[in-house]
């Protein structure tokens, strides 16, 4: 009975090990893509404390290419291969596998047959597919037996299923979709300078009417397949992030209710408003909706009130993790670009870490920007020439900067670009492609 546990565990060994092989630098290169040098810079700087490090983000991107991109910068310094274990859970070999004790068995594996004669550097990427992956990892960090970097495609990373066990061990790094500058990056297209910003203006314009219908993950930005593309992320993210990971029997309702918000990016939202139109109870809309916004798939933001109570009473406008996710669900794209528009500054702010909300009264501005315990108001608009438009444009704006005694506004705009002065308050409207690409 003993020998043949013993031949059983050899096999289980081998398994592991073969699967490992595929994705680790041992005895191959690895595809590491495109530099994303914001999120490396961060993640090398992150990685000095001695804390666990957690990539977190939407599903598709960048996280495991970030982490090999990384590994890859280990090697550049002069660390050998043996020394870096990464283990890629989405992995359909490990499929049904997923334990406390598969953990254990890869990390002996590694260090039976690599023999690691530095600190390795370990790698655990969707993690969050390992039930009680926490315990494995503290362990290992407060042993001291190894740099932890984790990734995972839930914002719940960073809250309740994370910090509970590992609080005060770790950083987090979110990573989105890439961003315009991010974008032009991946299209051949430099922009260090303003004699740059000139000179590829006719061709950053052109570009940013594809990022706007086709959004900014990586692999839909190098691909030509990109409706497809599109269209499996949708059911991805939806299917493994939300129905398989909350066991949602009622698959066509939130199905139904990711379409409905997506389609109505930019927009004012109640969830009684919702419930009464598709007539799905409203404990089931409140749920779904906080099931939607873990995988980052959409986003709320409420209106800015120095009471909380009056920011959950008040309607929130929703958002989308990514533009052309949202266009593959609807069929609305020219008829809706100033929403278009809207979702991708709200994106840059988020991306930036400012702290968003929007603004209403009789009137209602787009954008309240809190920074550094200052306010920022911001309206965008597309047809701004329009004078009717313009109007109401910016007595939303000059209401918020009435409110609030703010000196400056910004009207982002399709290509109007000019300064104005409204009884003593500047006005600013600058191009959306040109405000992305300017350090806003």
């Amino acid at each position: 009975m003993k020998i043949a546990n013993l031949l059983f565990n050899i096999m289980e060994k081998e398994k592991v090990l073969e699967i490992l092989e595929n994705w680790n630098f041992w005895k191959q290169k690895q595809n590491t893509g495109i530099k994303r040098k914001e999120y490396l810079e961060k993640m090398e700087k992150f990685s000095k404390t001695g804390q666990i490090v957690s990539v977190i983000g939407v599903r598709r991107s960048g996280k495991s290419t970030l982490m090999l991109q990384f590994i890859e910068k280990l090697f550049q310094k002069g660390l050998k291969p043996k020394n870096t274990l990464y283990v890629n859970f989405e992995d359909p070999r490990f499929l049904g596998e997923f334990s406390l004790e598969l953990l254990n068995s890869i990390y002996e594996t590694y260090l039976e047959y690599l023999k690691p004669n530095k600190k390795p550097y370990i790698f655990l990427d969707e993690v969050q597919n390992v039930p009680c992956w926490e315990k494995f990892v503290r362990s290992l960090h407060e042993r001291k037996l190894a740099y932890i970097f984790v990734s995972g495609s839930t914002s719940k990373l960073l809250s309740s299923e994370f910090g509970t066990v590992l609080t005060g061990r770790h950083l987090p790094i979110e990573i989105f979709p890439l961003s315009f500058q991010e974008f032009l990056n991946f299209k051949g297209i430099k922009v260090q300078n303003k004699i740059d910003l000139v000179h590829e203006k006719i061709k950053i314009k052109r570009m940013l009417n594809e990022y706007l219908k086709f959004g900014g993950f990586p692999q839909v930005v190098l691909s030509q397949e990109k409706k497809e593309i599109l269209s499996a992320y949708f059911n991805d993210i939806l299917t493994r992030d939300v129905i398989e990971k909350y066991k949602i029997k009622r698959m066509n309702e939130i199905k139904t209710l990711a379409k409905y918000y997506l389609t109505n990016i930019s927009s004012l939202i109640s969830f009684r408003a919702v419930q009464k139109f598709l007539k799905i109870p409203l404990y089931t809309i409140e749920r779904f909706s906080e099931y939607l916004c873990s995988p980052y798939l959409i986003f709320f933001v409420k209106k800015f009130a120095y009471s909380l109570k009056e920011q959950q009473v008040n309607p929130r406008k929703v958002f989308s993790i990514d533009v052309g996710l949202r266009n593959i669900v609807s069929f609305n794209f020219s008829q809706d670009l100033g929403k278009i528009y809207e979702n991708v500054v709200f994106l840059e702010f988020l991306k930036k870490k400012k702290e968003i909300y929007y603004w209403k009264d009789k009137k209602e501005c787009d954008f309240l920007i809190k920074e550094k315990g200052k306010k920022i108001a911001y309206q965008v608009c597309t047809k701004i020439e329009d004078a009717g438009v313009k109007q109401r444009e910016v007595a939303g704006l000059f209401e918020a900067m009435e409110k609030f005694n703010l000196k400056e506004g910004v009207i982002i705009t399709q290509d109007y670009e000019k300064e104005e002065k409204v009884e003593g308050r500047k006005i600013k409207y600058i191009p959306l492609w040109k405000w992305l690409i300017k350090d806003n």
